[in-house]
């Protein structure tokens, strides 16, 4: 229901024929509507100005009383809905932010044999993975309009799993092992390397067709068996 909808709607609910108002009101999105169990519909507005009019309805019938009762409240929650929808979408979080995105601008970009592509947002200090072993890493997946469809970081924690073992898509694989710990990259997977069934839609998910090319960034953050090795 859209706010241009509600006087129109507002006044066949609320004034049906035969009523003895010899005025249509004008109901703004300031007003207030109260039914009284009488029969009696009153509109107050700002100006605290009252006005009474009777409609000609049978507030006997528990059937009429009940559907106008339901036409006010279908109106009210309408226009909470449209104002809720004029609310900017709420901000995700991401591993690299709007200065992060115009210093990529300048990073040249890494092709592989696969055909994966990379850029380094920030190069690591520690070691690389070995394959096979653990690691725990952040990312948000998104789709290559820049829309997520996927994160870590709303998650709460890494996302840990062993590196080059086919747990997680080829690009994603193939990005982490040649990364340091410490190290945040962005990845530009093709098709071939990423989802080759693809990803149904969910609320405040996009679709993720099969065999698209999808857009990771990624943070390496620990690789727990090579620690515990090291100590």
């Amino acid at each position: 229901m859209t706010s241009l909808g509600m006087p129109t709607m507002a006044s066949s609910l609320l004034l049906p024929l035969g009523s003895t108002c010899g005025r249509r009101p004008s109901f703004a999105p300031s007003q207030s509507i109260l039914v009284e169990k009488l029969g009696r519909l009153i509109v107050k507005d700002k100006s605290s100005k009252t006005s009474e009019c009777t409609a000609m309805f049978n507030t006997n019938s528990r059937r009429d009383f009940l559907g106008l009762a339901l036409g006010v409240s279908g109106i009210l929650i309408g226009s909470i809905e449209a104002n809720g929808a004029g609310l900017p979408p709420e901000e995700k979080p991401k591993l690299c932010d709007d200065t992060c995105e115009k210093e990529l601008e300048n990073v040249p970009m890494v092709t592989t044999a696969s055909g994966l592509q990379f850029k380094d947002i920030k190069v690591g200090q520690g070691p690389s993975p070995p394959v096979g072993f653990q690691v725990a890493a952040n990312y948000v997946a998104m789709v290559p309009s820049g829309q997520i469809f996927d994160s870590s970081l709303e998650k709460g924690q890494p996302y840990i799993f062993r590196v080059g073992s086919g747990q997680v898509i080829q690009g994603l694989d193939e990005g982490i092992l040649s990364m340091k710990v410490g190290g945040k990259r962005r990845l530009y997977i093709p098709g071939s390397l990423a989802f080759p069934k693809g990803l149904t839609s969910a609320p405040g998910r996009p679709r993720v067709a099969p065999s698209s090319p999808v857009v990771f960034d990624v943070s390496l953050e620990y690789i727990p068996g090579l620690e515990i090795d090291e100590e």
